[in-house]
């Protein structure tokens, strides 16, 4: 390394100071002695051997053509290179920098997907590689105007993520939208695209995810062709597409690959499942504490037997019983795989059934709150789930404190609260507001596919 020039040496010796697995050969060649700089982590030694070191010695013209020219003074560029997994050679005799891109880290195989399982359709998925990911998507659009963008995020970390869009049918009003969000980011770190996606929504106070997220690559050619922007990020196996809408929180893609009447009937179950999900157990603490008229007399009867050994009023017994699920499922998730399942179930039958039989509970509570947390379960979209757990607790405030009058306020700020939400500018309930008739042939009943070929309303701008 000392025999490069002093000045270039002083320079990079004080950028990678301390980094072990930065490596400097010397090789000799016909036009003199070149330094090759590599990080050792992010190339592989073969592919090293096959683009660098054989061509060094045997073919020093292949390396002029494939390499790229640099400027040895711009230290934080080479640097940023050479972070990117490029080998870096400089000649001696010529004071020439040139990079060459070796990059080749080990990436995970394509696998099926785990959280978007479906019986009918492709099952492949996407990984942590970039260059991957966007391979799954062109091997399906082979068309010259599917266009991708690639940008640096991070300002630490520097994380390359892809733009990708149809050129010839998405907004160009949105890209442009979306372009000026991102570059305005300042994050130092992204381990995953779910924080960039915090980042650059509309209301990032709002409980619901506004941009939709997926695994699948079939989902994301959907959504392309229906001229929505998708955004790929490096290191995470998710994708977002910009802009969405409420009701697509709760479509499959198997939902296409279905007949029309089994894709709407299983529609019609995500969507209203949603809401019964956030009433249910509110309802119970309406009825008992403010409203026991609007029972029957004999489930009444029941539901006062069920209680009559409870020391607690219903609204703590559902907090209860809710805090309960909750544990259950979180430290469900957090165990491997096969132990977590037997945490699940075994520990909600056990508790549940220990619970009643010493007072605690009801057993008609047991039933509601089973019923709601396998209703929350039912989108797709797991954010969303998420979004009826958290919802449901301010339902069951209110109608501990207010009864139905409660519910009925907080069911009015949640449709207030939908209504008043965007996506990339794009109201979040398209199509409840259609931007196009055509659009309610697709939305909570899925019409037959020779009706709903056209572009949706939510793919355009919104118009001032």
């Amino acid at each position: 390394m000392n025999e490069i020039p002093e000045q270039i040496v002083a320079k990079l010796k004080q950028e990678i100071n301390e980094v072990d697995d930065v490596k400097l050969k010397m090789i000799a060649t016909e036009e003199g002695d070149v330094t090759v700089i590599y990080f050792s982590s992010l190339i592989e030694k073969m592919t090293l051997q096959t683009m660098v070191t054989i061509p060094l010695a045997n073919n020093l013209k292949q390396i002029h053509q494939m390499a790229q020219y640099m400027d040895p003074k711009d230290v934080k560029g080479v640097v940023k290179k050479l972070n990117a997994g490029q080998t870096l050679l400089f000649f001696h005799e010529t004071n020439a920098l040139l990079s060459v891109d070796t990059y080749s880290a080990p990436t995970r195989a394509i696998t099926d997907t785990e959280t978007e399982s479906t019986v009918i359709g492709p099952q492949d998925a996407f990984t942590e590689s970039l260059e991957t990911n966007i391979s799954l998507v062109r091997r399906r659009i082979q068309s010259s105007m599917l266009k991708n963008e690639n940008r640096i995020v991070g300002s630490e970390a520097n994380i390359k993520i892809s733009i990708m869009y149809m050129d010839n049918i998405v907004s160009h009003e949105n890209l442009d939208d979306l372009r000026n969000r991102i570059d305005q980011v300042d994050y130092p770190l992204f381990t995953d695209i779910s924080v960039l996606k915090q980042l650059i929504e509309d209301n990032p106070l709002s409980p619901f995810p506004q941009y939709y997220m997926t695994v699948r690559p079939d989902s994301i050619c959907r959504y392309l062709l229906d001229g929505r922007i998708v955004v790929f990020m490096d290191n995470s196996q998710l994708a977002i597409v910009c802009p969405t809408s409420f009701f697509e929180m709760f479509v499959s893609i198997e939902d296409y690959y279905n007949r029309w009447t089994t894709a709407s009937l299983l529609r019609m179950l995500r969507f209203f499942g949603f809401f019964l999900t956030i009433m249910i157990t509110p309802m119970y603490i309406s009825a008992l504490t403010f409203h026991p008229e609007i029972l029957p007399y004999e489930l009444l009867l029941n539901l006062q037997e069920s209680r009559s050994k409870v020391p607690f009023p219903p609204l703590i017994e559902v907090l209860f019983i809710e805090l309960i699920i909750e544990v259950l499922r979180e430290a469900g998730s957090r165990m491997p795989a096969k132990v977590g399942q037997t945490i699940g179930i075994v520990g909600g039958i056990v508790i549940g059934t220990a619970a009643v039989e010493a007072g605690l509970l009801s057993n008609i509570l047991i039933v509601l709150v089973a019923t709601s947390a396998l209703l929350s379960f039912l989108p797709p979209i797991f954010l969303m789930s998420n979004t009826s757990r958290f919802i449901r607790y301010i339902f069951i405030l209110s109608a501990g404190l207010f009864g139905l009058f409660g519910q009925m306020l907080a069911f009015a700020w949640l449709i207030h609260h939908l209504l008043s939400l965007k996506s990339l500018g794009t109201h979040y309930m398209t199509p409840a507001i259609p931007r196009k008739p055509s659009d309610l042939l697709d939305s909570v009943i899925r019409f037959p596919t020779k009706y709903i070929r056209s572009k949706t309303g939510i793919s355009k701008v919104q118009k001032k």
